[in-house]
């Protein structure tokens, strides 16, 4: 079989998901844009190279519906020669279209994919797409679902993750995000803004807070306590007996915010990269999607890693670099105690909680962050991975070449 190798990642900046945010003025299809141009650019490729473009979104609706892979590709005037599809997995969608790619190359049925996810949450924001899941009591009740800000709580009550704890997560998450923007970590791979008049909107992300204290994030209110109050605890503690109550220790400060943002990765098959000039920077060595409870609906990265781990004929300690998305500190510590993932070697640029979460395009940009970070750090091998909404997980073992 084929390998697939990874030849570029670019990213935007990640904008505030709302009408206050930088980005709200920018269609979705115009974040798309940013990065579909900014890949030509920098690879020396036209759209005759690539085959098919696979791009995640988790509320595809209004601007950012109707296939906006493949309106993005006429807009660009890619039309004639490139495919384009959208799918959705939720958090992991960015993540999966990677993971889709690689497989269309592992398969030999293409040769060049392009692959990543958009998210404007200022236009749409989350749930606006509807759905039975989310809308539905019925089949909400049946399904077991549970809130994501509640299954979060559960997870903490269930781990014995402290207030304490999660706030010195997210303190953390900001304090390396702030020194990787201020390091010029990002910058590899970010692709600023311009207006029509090639005005800058955004150069960098736009909501870290590096002045975040322990003592300033302990004087938060939980965020989701009357959510649980619902009807979402009483699901949760007719599964989990054991508990008399969840504990509501998950606040607006140690959980992400909505974001506005979208990210591509360049996958392909070395023969394909050798007549084009371009240079492989990992190998895909494995990947996995697997399924968890509902209950504990983030949850799914562990297996998902667990798979592809098993899958790549590794173990934990083979890992020299892991990113894993947090949408909530407790989801993150939670993986790192499974994964036994070392601390200087987690998380290292902060997450989700500090620049944010455009949830269609987070997984491929967890996967740019790690390759980039892995160069930096001559580091041989590494994971991304993704737990999702609906009780689903992805993860990815990359290896440096």
């Amino acid at each position: 079989m084929a390998e697939a190798y990874i030849f570029d990642a670019v990213r935007t900046p990640l904008g505030r998901g709302g009408s206050e945010g930088a980005l709200y003025e920018v269609k979705p299809i115009g974040l798309l844009l940013a990065v579909l141009e900014a890949i030509p650019r920098r690879c020396a490729i036209g759209p005759g190279d690539v085959e098919d473009l696979i791009i995640g979104c988790n509320a595809p609706v209004d601007g950012q519906g109707h296939d906006i892979a493949r309106a993005a590709l006429l807009y660009a005037g890619w039309g004639g020669a490139t495919a384009g599809v959208q799918i959705n997995r939720y958090d992991a969608s960015g993540l999966e279209a990677a993971i889709l790619a690689a497989m269309k190359v592992r398969s030999g049925w293409a040769q060049l994919v392009l692959a990543g996810g958009m998210e404007s949450m200022s236009r749409a924001p989350g749930g606006s797409d509807g759905g039975p899941l989310t809308y539905d009591p019925e089949v909400m009740a049946r399904a077991g679902y549970m809130a994501p800000g509640v299954a979060a709580d559960l997870l903490a009550t269930l781990e014995g993750f402290g207030r304490e704890a999660l706030d010195q997560y997210a303190c953390q998450s900001q304090q390396r995000a702030s020194h990787a923007r201020d390091s010029g970590y990002f910058s590899r791979s970010i692709i600023p803004i311009y207006d029509q008049n090639g005005l800058l909107i955004l150069g960098e992300d736009e909501q870290l807070r590096p002045d975040t204290t322990p003592e300033g994030l302990a004087q938060l209110p939980p965020a989701y306590e009357a959510l649980g109050r619902q009807g979402y605890e009483e699901i949760a503690l007719q599964q989990f007996p054991v508990l008399e109550r969840i504990h509501y220790r998950h606040t607006t400060g140690n959980s992400s915010n909505p974001a506005d943002g979208a990210a591509l990765v360049l996958v392909g098959s070395r023969e394909k990269g050798e007549a084009l000039g371009l240079k492989a920077r990992a190998r895909i060595r494995a990947a996995a999607t697997l399924s968890c409870g509902m209950a504990l609906i983030q949850t799914g990265a562990v297996p998902a890693a667990r798979k592809a781990l098993q899958l790549a004929g590794m173990q934990p300690e083979d890992i020299g670099l892991w990113e894993c998305q947090e949408p909530f500190a407790a989801v993150a510590l939670h993986f790192q105690r499974e994964l036994a993932a070392a601390e200087g070697a987690f998380n290292v640029n902060g997450g989700a909680i500090a620049l944010g979460h455009p949830v269609g395009a987070s997984g491929a940009i967890l996967l740019g962050a790690l390759l980039d970070e892995m160069e930096r750090r001559d580091v041989a091998a590494g994971m991304a991975a993704v737990g999702a909404s609906g009780g689903m997980g992805a993860a990815m073992v990359i290896e440096r070449i």
